[in-house]
């Protein structure tokens, strides 16, 4: 992945500040330090594969317009916590352009299709044997 598009995903980004959510000090309620970026992911141009990997990734970050929400409430200062959701934009795209492993198949010799063939037989009567009793097996 190249840096262009973090650095035009950087510059897309439109940062606000929120006040701190739930119980804290003395500063949480006073001070904005929350960071919430939000990106429109449809000016970012990716291509259809990597798009559909972010859309997956992301999840409930994605609204239904293309904007990414990321928040970042960990530090105390808006510098870090900026510094924090912008970091967390650059590891979203990385993974996104990540191409998963192809999973290789697995190959089972006639041997052990034979001894699977034989547990489920067995099991298979395990369970048939444990119907009701009727009258005529006494």
């Amino acid at each position: 992945m190249d840096d262009t598009l973090i650095a035009r995903a950087h510059a897309l980004a439109e940062e606000s500040f929120l006040a701190g959510s739930g119980p804290g000090g003395q500063n949480a309620n006073k001070v904005a330090t929350e960071v919430q970026l939000r990106v429109n992911v449809y000016k970012l141009r990716l291509p259809p594969p990597v798009f559909a990997r972010l859309r997956q990734i992301a999840g409930s970050k994605l609204t239904a317009g293309g904007d990414l929400l990321i928040t970042a409430k960990e530090h105390r200062t808006q510098e870090a916590n900026r510094a924090e959701a912008r970091e967390k934009l650059a590891q979203l795209l990385e993974d996104a352009h990540r191409t998963p492993k192809k999973r290789a198949r697995t190959r089972l010799n006639r041997v052990g299709k034979v001894q699977r063939l034989k547990a489920k037989k067995a099991r298979g009567e395990v369970k048939a044997n444990r119907g009701k009793v009727s009258r005529n097996d006494w």
